[in-house]
C-alpha cells in the first residue's frame, strides 16, 4: 500500500516544511482546506481529501473527514490480514501519518465579544474524531498534535527509530490535546448555562507555566499551571518584571496576598509570611498604608510577601527596599519605582493589573488522595450584623470590626485578629486552641490592643476568649456566634462593657 500522510491544521506553524520531508520520505500527502492551499503554494503535490473519499466537502466544509476512508485507513490494524484484505477489498489505503491541531476553540472564546454562536462554529468535530482513532491505533499510525512533534517524527522515520516506545508516548499528546479541548468547551458551556458547579464529573485544563526548582521542600518536584480561562486579574497572569524566579512556597504566598488585597477598595497594602497575614492596613495613601502594615509586625514582615491595590511610586519604592522582602505585588510601578526597586536586583517585582478589582475566583479546590475536594469561594463575609450586648459599637467601630473580619477570613485557624486605626495590630493565626490564637494576638499588639475591636473567624466555644480580650483592653468583638455557650461570653462582654457583634458566617481557613 502506498505510504500515505493526512495533514489538516488550524496553526501552520512548520506544516510546510513537514509536509516536504514526509514527500522526500515517499509520502503521498492528503490535506484539506487552508493547509491544503499552503502545500500547494510550496510546489508539493497534494490531493484533496475528497479524492480519498470519493465524496465532496458538505454543510459549509462541516463533513470532510467523518468518512470510513478515512477512519478505516487510520484504524486498519496493520498485522490484521483480514483488516488489510479490506481494505483493498473497499479499495481504501492505510492512512500512516496524521498532523491535526483542532479549530482555535479556545482563542475564539477569549475574545472579549464572543457570540455563542461563534463559539459553538468553532468546536471541532472531525479533528478529534480522526485523532482518536489514529492514536488508537499508535503502532500503526504517527499522530502528531503539535509543530513541536514534526521534527522528531521526521528524524525517526528517517532513521528508522519510531518504535512503539514513540509511538505511545505521541498517544498518550493526543489523548490529553482532545481532553483538554473537551474541557475547554465543557468548562464554557457551563459559563454559558450558568452550571458551573461541582457537578457529577468534574475535570480541569491548565497550561504549564513554568518548572519550579523545587516544591514546598528541595526534594518535591515542582511546576506551576495555569487554567485555560483564567483572567488578567489572576496571579498566572501577573508580569514579572524583575527578581529571581519565583518558587512554590512564593506562589502560593502571593496568591493569599493578592485575595487578601482584593478586599478593600480604600488603598490597601498586605503582608504575608508562611501562608498568614502579618501585617494589614488600609490608609489615605498607599505609602501610609504601607507603613501601617510593617507597623503591625516588623519582625515577621522581614523575608515575607507585599501586595498593594494601588501603584507603586518612588517614594514607597524606597521604602520597601529599606527591608527584605521576597515579592512586590502591585496593578503598576512608575518608572521612578522600578529605578529604585532595582537596588535589590533578587527581589521579585510582580505587575498585576487586577489586584485593584474584586476576586473573581469562583471556586477553592483541594486534592488528597484518591480525591479532589472542591468548595465554592468565601466571598460573602457576614449575613446580618446583631449587636448582642448592651453596650453597642458607634458608626466608626462598626466600620474598624468589618475591617477586622475581612482580616480574620484570611488567617489560618483558628485566629483572631485586633484592629485600630484600619490596621491589623495584632493576628493570632493557626492555632489548635481559639484561646491561643487570642493570646497570641494580644502579644502581638502589646499596648496597642487597648482600644481595638477584636475578630474571630469562628464562634467562642467558652467565654475564656472574652475574658482575655477585654483583660487587654480592647473595645469590642465580632464573632460569628452560634455556640450553645454564647451566652457566657454575652454576659463577660456586659460586665466588662464590651461590645459584642454577632456577624452569622464563620471563615474557617485551613
Amino acid at each position: 500500500m502506498t505510504k500515505r500522510a493526512l495533514l489538516s491544521v488550524s496553526d501552520k506553524t512548520g506544516i510546510v516544511q513537514f509536509a516536504r520531508s514526509l514527500h522526500e520520505l515517499g509520502y503521498e500527502l492528503v490535506s484539506t482546506g487552508g493547509t491544503e492551499k499552503a502545500i500547494k503554494e510550496a510546489n508539493l503535490p497534494v490531493k484533496n481529501i475528497s479524492e480519498i473519499t470519493g465524496f465532496p466537502e458538505c454543510l459549509d466544509g462541516r463533513v470532510k473527514t467523518l468518512h470510513p476512508a478515512v477512519h478505516a485507513g487510520f484504524l486498519a490494524l496493520r498485522d490484521d490480514k483480514e483488516h488489510m484484505a479490506t481494505l483493498r477489498e473497499l479499495n481504501l489505503n492505510t492512512i500512516d501519518v496524521l498532523a491535526v491541531n483542532l479549530y482555535p476553540f479556545e482563542a475564539t472564546v477569549k475574545k472579549s465579544s464572543c457570540p455563542l454562536a461563534e463559539a459553538v462554529e468553532n468546536i471541532d468535530i472531525g479533528g478529534p474524531a480522526m485523532l482518536r482513532s489514529a492514536a488508537k491505533n499508535y503502532k500503526g499510525v504517527l499522530v502528531a498534535v503539535s509543530p513541536t512533534d514534526y521534527d522528531e517524527i521526521i528524524e525517526r522515520l528517517k532513521n528508522k527509530t519510531d518504535d512503539d516506545t514513540f509511538r505511545l508516548k505521541l498517544m498518550g499528546k493526543v489523548y490529553r490535546h482532545t481532553a483538554y479541548y473537551d474541557t475547554v468547551i465543557a468548562d464554557y458551556l457551563a459559563e454559558q448555562t450558568g452550571e458551573n458547579d461541582a457537578g457529577c464529573k468534574k475535570t480541569y485544563a491548565y497550561n504549564k507555566i513554568m518548572d519550579l526548582r523545587y516544591g514546598e521542600n528541595p526534594h518535591q518536584s515542582a511546576a506551576f499551571y495555569k487554567e485555560w480561562n483564567a483572567g488578567a486579574d489572576s496571579l498566572a497572569g501577573a508580569e514579572q518584571l524583575q527578581g529571581k524566579e519565583l518558587s512554590y512556597n512564593n506562589i502560593g504566598d502571593a496568591y493569599g496576598a493578592i485575595e487578601l488585597v482584593k478586599e478593600f477598595d480604600s488603598p490597601a497594602a498586605v503582608a504575608i509570611k508562611h501562608a498568614n497575614p502579618c501585617g494589614v492596613a488600609l490608609g489615605a495613601d498607599i505609602f501610609e498604608a504601607y507603613k501601617k502594615a510593617y507597623e503591625c509586625d516588623p519582625v515577621s514582615i522581614f523575608g515575607g510577601i507585599v501586595a498593594l491595590n494601588r501603584e507603586v511610586d518612588r517614594e514607597l519604592a524606597a521604602e520597601l527596599v529599606k527591608i527584605f522582602l521576597e515579592i512586590v505585588i502591585a496593578p503598576s510601578f512608575t518608572d521612578g519605582a522600578l529605578e529604585v526597586l532595582t537596588a535589590k536586583p533578587n527581589l521579585r517585582v510582580l505587575k498585576l493589573p487586577g489586584s485593584d478589582k474584586p476576586s473573581t475566583t469562583k471556586f477553592n479546590q483541594k486534592f488528597i488522595g484518591g480525591g479532589l475536594l472542591v468548595q465554592g469561594t468565601d466571598d460573602e463575609l457576614f449575613d446580618e450584623l446583631k449587636t448582642v450586648t448592651r453596650v453597642e459599637a458607634d458608626d466608626a467601630q462598626m466600620r474598624q470590626l468589618e475591617f477586622a473580619y475581612k482580616v480574620v477570613k484570611h488567617a489560618k485557624s483558628n485566629a483572631i485578629v485586633l484592629s485600630k486605626d484600619f490596621a491589623a495590630v495584632g493576628i493570632g493565626s493557626g492555632q489548635t486552641s481559639r484561646i491561643w490564637a487570642a493570646e497570641q494576638a494580644i502579644a502581638r499588639a502589646d499596648e496597642k490592643a487597648k482600644g481595638s475591636v477584636a475578630a474571630s473567624d469562628a464562634f467562642f466555644p467558652f467565654y475564656d476568649c472574652a475574658e482575655v480580650l477585654a483583660d487587654a483592653g480592647v473595645a469590642g468583638i465580632i464573632q460569628p456566634g452560634g455556640s450553645k455557650n454564647d451566652q457566657d461570653s454575652i454576659n463577660v462582654c456586659n460586665m466588662r462593657g464590651l461590645f459584642m457583634v454577632f456577624a452569622g458566617k464563620r471563615h474557617f481557613r485551613h
